[in-house]
Protein backbone atom coordinates (compact mmCIF):
# COMPACT_ATOMS: atom_id res chain seq x y z
CA UNK A 1 0.00 0.00 0.00
CA UNK A 2 0.82 3.34 -1.14
CA UNK A 3 1.43 6.03 2.07
CA UNK A 4 1.57 9.41 2.10
CA UNK A 5 2.97 9.97 5.76
CA UNK A 6 6.02 11.73 3.92
CA UNK A 7 4.37 14.28 2.22
CA UNK A 8 2.30 15.56 5.46
CA UNK A 9 5.89 15.38 7.20
CA UNK A 10 7.47 17.18 4.29
CA UNK A 11 5.26 19.89 4.36
CA UNK A 12 5.16 20.83 8.15
CA UNK A 13 9.48 20.59 7.75
CA UNK A 14 9.53 22.90 4.52
CA UNK A 15 6.59 25.18 6.48
CA UNK A 16 4.31 24.98 3.50
CA UNK A 17 0.65 24.37 3.69
CA UNK A 18 -1.86 23.02 1.97
CA UNK A 19 -3.97 26.39 1.72
CA UNK A 20 -0.61 27.65 -0.20
CA UNK A 21 -0.05 24.90 -2.25
CA UNK A 22 -3.56 25.74 -3.48
CA UNK A 23 -3.83 29.19 -3.82
CA UNK A 24 -0.32 29.73 -4.87
CA UNK A 25 0.72 27.19 -7.22
CA UNK A 26 -2.78 25.93 -8.62
CA UNK A 27 -3.08 22.72 -6.76
CA UNK A 28 -6.18 21.13 -6.69
CA UNK A 29 -7.76 20.53 -3.39
CA UNK A 30 -8.98 16.89 -5.14
CA UNK A 31 -5.31 15.99 -4.67
CA UNK A 32 -4.88 16.71 -0.61
CA UNK A 33 -8.49 14.80 -0.66
CA UNK A 34 -7.46 11.53 -2.29
CA UNK A 35 -4.08 11.62 -0.50
CA UNK A 36 -5.84 11.72 2.57
CA UNK A 37 -8.16 8.85 1.90
CA UNK A 38 -5.26 6.77 0.72
CA UNK A 39 -6.14 6.74 -3.32
CA UNK A 40 -3.62 6.91 -5.73
CA UNK A 41 -2.70 10.05 -7.53
CA UNK A 42 -0.77 10.28 -10.80
CA UNK A 43 2.82 10.45 -11.74
CA UNK A 44 2.58 13.94 -12.72
CA UNK A 45 0.64 14.99 -9.43
CA UNK A 46 4.34 13.44 -7.24
CA UNK A 47 6.21 15.27 -10.24
CA UNK A 48 4.28 19.05 -9.40
CA UNK A 49 4.88 18.56 -5.39
CA UNK A 50 8.42 17.82 -5.83
CA UNK A 51 8.73 20.34 -8.07
CA UNK A 52 7.28 22.98 -5.68
CA UNK A 53 8.61 21.64 -2.77
CA UNK A 54 12.02 20.72 -4.04
CA UNK A 55 12.17 17.20 -2.92
CA UNK A 56 12.22 13.56 -3.60
CA UNK A 57 9.59 11.05 -4.62
CA UNK A 58 10.27 9.38 -0.94
CA UNK A 59 9.53 12.79 0.91
CA UNK A 60 6.03 12.98 -0.88
CA UNK A 61 5.42 8.79 -0.79
CA UNK A 62 6.54 5.29 0.69
CA UNK A 63 5.52 1.81 0.11
CA UNK A 64 4.29 0.28 3.17
CA UNK A 65 3.51 -3.15 3.36
CA UNK A 66 0.26 -4.74 4.44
Amino acid sequence: MISYAPFWRTLKEKGVSTYMLINEYGISSNRFTRMRKGQPLSTESVNDFCRILRCRVEDIMEYVEE
